[in-house]
C-alpha cells in the first residue's frame, strides 16, 4: 500500500505537469480571443499589478519631485546670482554712458561709430545656393535701405546688405562663400583689444574664421568676437560670435581664430537693418573732395 501511494503521488504530479505544460502551450499560441478563465487569471493578475504598482509609482513620483525641486532649487540660485550681475553690469553701463556723454559733450565730439539707426524688416524668401547663401526681406530702397548696411537678429549680426530694389533688398548672410564678403572684427579679450577680419565660413565646423590676427597675440577661446566699426561701413559692437579655437597659418605669420555665430543663420524671419550715423572714411573723402571742387 505504501508503495501504491507514493506511485499515485507520482502520477498525479507527472499528469500535473504534462497538463501546465498543455496550459502554456495553449495560451502561448495565437488567437484573436482568449478563454472566460484565462480572462479571469489575466484580470486578476492586473488588478494585482494594479496595486502593487501604485506605491512604487508614488515613491518613484516622489523621488523625482524632490529630484526637480533640489534642480530648481540650484537653478534659482545661479538666476539669482546672474540677477545681481546683471543689475550691477546696467549699474555700471548707465554710469558709463553718463560719463560718455558728459565728456563728448565736453570735447565736441558729435559723432559715435557705435550709434545707428534701425528698420525692421521680413524675411520673405531664402535663396537655396549656399554659394550665395542669400535671403530677401521685404524692406527696399523706399524704405531707406541701402547697400552694405549691416543686418542683425535678436542674437546678433547675420550678414549685410548685398543689393536693394525699391521694395525689397537681397542680403548676404555671412556664411556666404564670398571672397569680399569681409568684416572688420574686433575679439574682446582681458589684457586688450584684438583686431582681425572676418573671412570665410567653414561648413564642416559651422563657424566662421576671424583671420589676420597677429601672431604673437594671446586670444583665449570664449572671447566675444564684434564688429570693430573701423572698416567705415558697420558700426562698432555688433556681436558676431564667441571664438572657439585658435590655430596658425600655414606659414605661422598670423593666426585664425574660429568663431561660432551668436545668431541663427539659418532659421531667420525677422530681421534688422542698421543704418550707420558716423560717416565712414569714404565719406569723408568723398566731402572733401566736393569742398576743394
Amino acid at each position: 500500500m505504501p508503495s501504491f501511494f507514493r506511485n499515485k503521488r507520482l502520477i498525479v504530479l507527472l499528469v500535473s505537469i504534462i497538463l501546465l505544460v498543455a496550459l502554456i502551450g495553449f495560451s502561448l499560441r495565437e488567437r484573436e480571443n482568449i478563454s472566460l478563465p484565462e480572462q479571469f487569471v489575466k484580470d486578476i493578475v492586473g488588478f494585482g499589478q494594479n496595486i502593487a504598482s501604485k506605491p512604487a509609482s508614488f515613491v518613484q513620483g516622489g523621488i523625482e519631485s524632490v529630484q526637480d525641486l533640489l534642480n530648481t532649487y540650484s537653478e534659482n540660485k545661479k538666476l539669482k546670482s546672474r540677477l545681481e550681475e546683471l543689475a550691477l553690469l546696467e549699474t555700471q553701463v548707465t554710469d558709463l554712458e553718463r560719463d560718455n556723454e558728459e565728456l563728448r559733450a565736453q570735447t565736441n565730439v558729435e559723432g559715435n561709430i557705435r550709434d545707428y539707426n534701425t528698420t525692421n524688416a521680413t524675411v520673405i524668401a531664402r535663396n537655396p545656393d549656399q554659394w550665395q547663401d542669400t535671403i530677401i526681406i521685404d524692406k527696399g530702397q523706399v524704405n531707406g535701405i541701402e547697400a552694405d548696411m549691416a543686418v542683425q537678429t535678436a542674437g546678433g549680426m547675420i550678414g549685410r546688405v548685398k543689393d536693394t530694389g525699391q521694395f525689397t533688398s537681397t542680403v548676404e548672410l555671412l556664411s556666404a562663400r564670398n571672397s569680399n564678403n569681409r568684416v572688420s572684427a574686433l575679439i574682446q579679450t582681458e589684457e586688450s583689444n584684438v583686431y582681425g577680419l572676418v573671412e570665410g565660413f567653414d561648413p564642416e565646423r559651422e563657424e566662421l574664421m576671424v583671420k589676420k590676427i597677429p601672431f604673437d597675440v594671446e586670444v583665449e577661446e570664449g572671447s566675444s568676437v564684434i564688429t570693430s566699426g573701423l572698416g567705415g561701413v558697420f558700426p562698432r559692437g555688433l556681436l558676431i560670435g564667441e571664438v572657439t579655437e585658435v590655430s596658425s597659418d600655414e606659414y605661422g605669420l598670423t593666426q585664425t581664430a574660429y568663431v561660432k555665430p551668436a545668431a541663427k543663420l539659418y532659421d531667420i524671419e525677422h530681421v534688422l537693418v542698421l543704418e550707420r550715423i558716423a560717416a565712414g572714411a569714404d565719406e569723408i573723402e568723398a566731402e572733401s573732395e566736393e569742398e576743394e571742387e
